[in-house]
C-alpha cells in the first residue's frame, strides 16, 4: 500500500491503560488463612511455626496446633500466601498443597497469560499459578483445598472462559483451526474486491482511472465501506468481544491491539466518507481496506497457529491413540476396556495391541515395546512375564491377566507424565512474564506518541495515524507467549518417542546445563546380573555352593544357583546325587555381614564368602583370585569344614552399548564418572574398559547421596536403591526397564535400560533449549526492530513507513515463525 492509502490509527486518544496487578490484601481489610502443614509434633514444632510466621512483615496474628496439623494466622499487605508457604518450608514444616488444573479458553497471547496467572494468584489460598498458552491450561497450588469451579469463575470474570479440567470438553484443535479457517475464507472474500479496486488502482494507474470512469470513487467507497464493515462485524467480531472488554477492565491484549488499530481506520474512512469536510482535502483518503486485510491476515496467521499447535500436541495424542478401546475376554466377549477389571482374562491375536497391563498366562509371541522404550526389536514374551498397555503383539496368540487398569496402567502414567511436564514453566520464563505484565500497555503508549509526534512534526493527519496503526498491529505479543511452552510441548513429545520422559518441565533446561554425569555402576552401566564366569576346585564346589545359597537374595547367589542349574545336565550321575542330596540337607544357616555365609551340608560345615573370612587360603587359588580381581571378577571362596576348596568366579557384564554411551558424551562436553560399592581394583578396571577417569569405589549406598552432594552435576541410577543420590542430583536421571515407570526419586525416567538413553535425553534437553533461545530472540528481536521501523524512525533518513497490512503480515508470520521452528524438534534423533 502506497503512503497515499496507508491506515490511519485511530485519533490521538491516550487512554489511561495500567497494566494488571493481583488484587492486594487491603490494609484495613487483613486476611484470615487456615493452613495444613507437615511435620508438626509437638509444642515445640508449634511454637517454631508460630515464631516464623510472626517473623514474616504483615502477619499480625498466628497460631499452630499439632493435634490438628493446622496453623491459623491474621496477614496483610505486604504479606502473601508464596511469602509465607516459604517460610514455613525454610523451617521444615511445609504447607500441604493441592492441585487445581483449570481449562482455559480465549487465550491469545503472553498478556493474556499473565493476566490469568495475576487473577489466580489473587484468589485467597493461592499458592502460585502456571498458564500454559500452547496447552491452554493452568496448574493452581492451593495451601487448602478449594472448589475448582470458584477459581474457574474467578478466571471467567476477567474474560477467559475456564472450566475445571476434569469437567472440560476435550480440546479439538482441529475444530479451532476448521472455524479459523472457514473465518479466513470469508474475510479473504468480503476483503478481495476492497483489495483489488483500493490497491489495483494505485499499482496500475489505467486501471484506476478505468473505475473512476465507469463506477466513480463515492461509488467505490461505499462498496469498500460496506465489504470493509462486514468483514469487522463476521468473521473480525472476535477481536472486539475480547479485546473491548479486556481494554476497558484496564487489561489490553492482542485482541485489544488489532481491535484499536482496525477500528482506528475503518472510523477515520468512515468519517472522510460521510463527513470529509471535517478534514483538509489532502487529508481525505479511505483505509478500508487496510482494516480489513489486517483481519484477514491475523486470522490466516490464527488458523495456521492453530494447525502447527496440533501438530505439536500430537505426542499427546498419539500417546492416548495407543490405548484400545475394547478387550477380546478368554471366553470371545468383546467388552470396552474401561470396563476391565483385575484377575480377568484376555485373549490377544497376532498383530493385536494390548489392551492393559498385565501377565501372560499362557502362550509365547514377541511384543513390539518401541512405543514405551524406544527400541524396534521386539521382546520374547511366555507365561509369567508382564505385558503393557498400548504394546504390539506379534505373531503368537496369548492369554493376559489384568492387572493394572485406568489411572495406574503404564500408558497412563506416561501420558501424566508428559502432560505435567508440557505444562510445566521454566526458569527462563520468568523474564517473559515480567516484559509481558508491562508490554502491551508500552505499546498503546508509543502508539500515542507516534501519532503526536508525527502530527507536531508534519500536521499529517493520515500520515500521523497510518504510523499508530502500525505500531499497535505489528506489536502483538503472540510469539513471546508461544515461544517456550510450544517448544516445551514439542520437544517432551518427541523425548516420551524416545523413551525418555521428563518428570518436571524444569528438568530440561537443568539437564542442557549439566557437564558432570556420575553413574551407578551395577545395574546402570552393567547389566546387573552377575554370571558365574568359571569355578576353580573339585566337582561338587559348585554344588554345594548352591546348597548354601539356596533362598539368598543376593545377586551372587542367583548367579550360582543358576550355574548350577545350567551345568547340572552336563555332570556326571555322582555329581547329580551330590547335588540332590545337598539341596535337601543344607541347615543352620549363618550369616557373617561383610564376610559370608555358613550352613550344614551332608554332614559337613560349609563356608562360602570372602578370602578374609578364612584363615588360609591355597596359594594357587589366591592367585587366580589376584588376577580375577584385577579384571573386576567378584570372588567367592568355598570351604568345607574350614578348608579352603574351590573358588567362584563371577563378572557382572557390561552393557553392550555402555563405552559408546560415555564416548558420545564425552563428544557433548561431558565429564562422566562412576560411583560403585565394588572394591577399588574392580571398579577401576570397569571404568578403564569404558572411558571412565574419575571414579569413586567402595562407596555404601547411603555414601553415594554425600558423593553427589560434593562433585555435583547429574546422576544416573536404577530409581530404586539409588533413591537418595538421584534426589540430592542436580538432575536425578532414573534408569527403568519399559514398564517400571512408577520412580518417583528422578526428575528424568529412561524407559529403557540402556546408557545411551543418557545421551539421548541431554540432546533432547540441548536441543529444547537452544530452540527456545532462537524463539525468544526472534520474539524481542521481531519487536524491538520493528515497532521503530512501524512508527516512522526511518522516514527522517529517507527509510520508508511501514503499511499496517505489511504490519499485520509480519505480526502474523512471527507467531508462525515460532510455532514451525519449534516442530523442527520433532525430527530430534535419538542416539543410537
Amino acid at each position: 500500500m502506497t503512503s497515499a492509502s496507508q491506515t490511519p490509527a485511530q485519533p490521538p486518544v491516550a487512554p489511561s491503560v495500567a497494566p494488571a496487578k493481583a488484587a492486594a490484601p487491603d490494609a484495613a481489610d487483613p486476611i484470615s488463612a487456615r493452613l495444613q502443614l507437615q511435620g508438626m509434633s509437638c509444642a515445640s514444632c508449634t511454637a517454631r511455626v508460630e515464631k516464623a510466621l510472626l517473623r514474616i512483615p504483615g502477619v499480625e496474628e498466628a497460631q499452630a496446633n499439632f493435634g490438628t496439623g493446622e496453623a491459623r494466622l491474621r496477614y496483610r499487605a505486604p504479606a502473601d500466601q508464596t511469602q509465607i508457604s516459604e517460610a514455613l518450608a525454610k523451617i521444615g514444616y511445609p504447607v500441604k498443597e493441592t492441585t487445581v488444573e483449570l481449562s482455559v479458553e480465549g487465550m491469545t497471547c503472553a498478556s493474556c497469560t499473565g493476566r490469568v496467572e495475576r487473577v489466580l494468584k489473587a484468589q485467597p489460598g493461592v499458592i502460585s499459578a502456571e498458564v500454559n498458552l500452547a496447552t491452554r491450561r493452568a496448574r493452581v497450588q492451593l495451601s487448602a483445598p478449594r472448589d475448582p469451579a470458584l477459581l474457574a469463575q474467578a478466571v471467567t470474570k476477567a474474560g477467559y472462559k475456564a472450566v475445571p479440567l476434569d469437567t472440560a470438553s476435550p480440546y479439538d484443535p482441529a475444530h479451532d483451526e476448521r472455524q479459523l479457517w472457514r473465518d479466513t475464507a470469508l474475510a479473504a472474500a468480503l476483503t478481495l474486491p476492497v483489495f483489488i479496486t483500493e490497491m489495483g488502482g494505485h499499482l496500475i494507474p489505467a486501471f484506476h482511472h478505468w473505475l473512476l470512469g465507469t463506477i466513480g470513487q463515492q461509488p467505490l467507497w461505499i462498496m469498500q465501506f460496506v465489504l470493509a464493515s462486514l468483514t469487522l462485524a463476521l468473521p473480525g467480531r472476535r477481536f472486539f468481544q475480547k479485546g473491548v472488554p479486556a481494554l476497558l477492565r484496564g487489561a489490553p491484549d492482542m485482541n485489544s491491539l488489532v481491535a484499536l488499530g482496525t477500528f482506528a481506520a475503518w472510523s477515520y474512512s468512515v468519517l472522510v466518507l460521510f463527513a470529509p469536510g471535517l478534514f483538509p482535502a489532502n487529508a481525505r483518503a479511505v483505509y478500508f481496506e487496510a482494516a480489513a486485510v489486517i483481519v484477514a491476515l491475523i486470522l490466516a496467521g490464527r488458523a495456521m497457529e492453530a494447525r502447527a499447535r496440533g501438530r505439536a500436541g500430537a505426542a499427546i495424542a498419539s500417546l492416548i491413540g495407543l490405548q484400545p478401546k475394547t478387550a477380546r475376554l478368554e471366553d470371545g466377549r468383546e467388552v470396552p476396556v474401561a470396563d476391565l477389571l483385575p484377575g480377568m482374562r484376555v485373549a490377544l491375536r497376532a498383530g493385536e495391541r494390548v489392551p492393559v497391563d498385565g501377565q501372560v498366562i499362557s502362550g509365547t509371541s514377541a511384543v513390539d515395546e518401541s512405543m514405551l522404550t524406544g527400541e524396534p526389536l521386539p521382546v520374547a514374551k511366555a507365561a509369567g512375564d508382564p505385558v503393557t498397555g498400548g504394546t504390539i503383539n506379534g505373531n503368537g496368540a496369548l492369554v493376559v491377566t489384568v492387572g493394572a487398569v485406568g489411572a495406574d496402567t503404564v500408558l497412563a502414567r506416561i501420558t501424566a507424565m508428559v502432560e505435567e511436564a508440557q505444562g510445566s514453566k521454566l526458569p527462563v520464563e520468568a523474564l517473559i512474564d515480567r516484559v509481558t505484565m508491562w508490554f502491551v500497555p508500552a505499546v498503546l503508549a508509543v502508539a500515542v506518541v507516534t501519532v503526536g509526534l508525527w502530527l507536531a512534526f508534519t500536521g499529517d493527519v493520515a500520515r500521523a495515524l497510518v504510523a499508530g496503526v502500525s505500531v499497535l498491529i505489528i506489536a502483538c505479543p503472540c510469539a513471546m507467549g508461544l515461544a517456550t511452552p510450544v517448544s516445551i510441548l514439542v520437544g517432551t513429545g518427541r523425548a516420551a518417542q524416545m523413551g525418555v520422559l521428563f518428570r518436571r518441565g524444569e528438568a530440561l533446561q537443568r539437564l542442557s546445563d549439566q557437564r558432570h554425569i556420575s553413574f551407578d555402576k551395577t545395574g546402570t552401566l552393567t547389566e546387573g546380573r552377575p554370571q558365574v564366569v568359571s569355578v576353580e576346585g573339585p566337582a561338587e564346589v559348585l554344588a554345594l555352593a548352591a546348597a548354601v545359597e539356596r533362598g539368598s537374595d543376593h545377586p551372587l547367589a542367583a548367579a550360582i544357583l543358576t550355574a548350577a542349574a545350567t551345568t547340572s545336565e552336563a555332570t556326571d550321575q555322582a555329581t547329580d546325587q551330590v547335588a540332590d542330596q545337598v539341596a535337601d540337607q543344607a541347615t543352620d544357616f549363618v550369616t557373617r555381614p561383610g564376610y559370608g555365609i555358613e550352613a550344614n551340608v551332608g554332614g559337613r560345615r560349609i563356608g562360602l564368602g570372602a578370602a578374609r573370612m578364612f584363615d588360609h587360603v591355597p596359594p594357587a587359588l589366591e592367585a587366580s583370585a589376584a588376577k580375577a580381581a584385577e579384571q573386576g571378577e567378584s570372588l567367592v571362596f568355598v570351604a568345607k569344614d574350614a578348608e579352603v576348596i574351590g573358588l567362584i568366579r563371577v563378572a557382572d557384564q557390561l552393557k553392550p552399548n555402555t563405552p559408546r554411551a560415555i564416548s558420545v558424551l564425552k563428544e557433548m562436553g561431558i565429564t562422566p564418572a562412576m560411583i560403585s560399592g565394588d572394591t577399588e581394583a574392580a571398579a577401576r578396571h570397569v571404568a578403564a574398559r569404558i572411558g571412565i577417569e574419575e571414579v569413586h569405589a567402595g562407596v555404601l549406598p547411603a555414601g553415594k547421596q554425600q558423593i553427589i552432594a560434593q562433585i555435583g552435576g547429574a546422576f544416573v541410577g536404577d530409581g530404586i536403591n539409588d533413591a537418595p543420590a538421584l534426589a540430592a542430583a542436580a538432575v536425578g536421571i532414573s534408569m527403568g526397564s519399559g514398564t517400571d515407570v512408577a520412580i518417583e526419586a528422578g526428575d528424568v525416567v529412561l524407559m529403557r535400560s540402556d546408557p545411551l538413553a543418557v545421551a539421548s535425553a541431554v540432546r533432547i534437553s540441548r536441543a529444547v533449549m537452544r530452540n527456545i533461545r532462537e524463539n525468544l530472540v526472534w520474539a524481542f528481536g521481531y519487536n524491538t526492530a520493528l515497532i521503530p521501523v512501524a512508527a516512522g524512525a526511518l522516514v527522517p533518513f529517507g527509510g520508508p513507513q511501514l503499511s499496517p497490512m505489511l504490519a499485520a503480515g509480519a505480526m502474523a508470520l512471527s507467531s508462525v515463525f515460532v510455532l514451525s521452528n519449534a516442530l523442527r524438534l520433532r525430527f530430534v534423533k535419538d542416539v543410537k
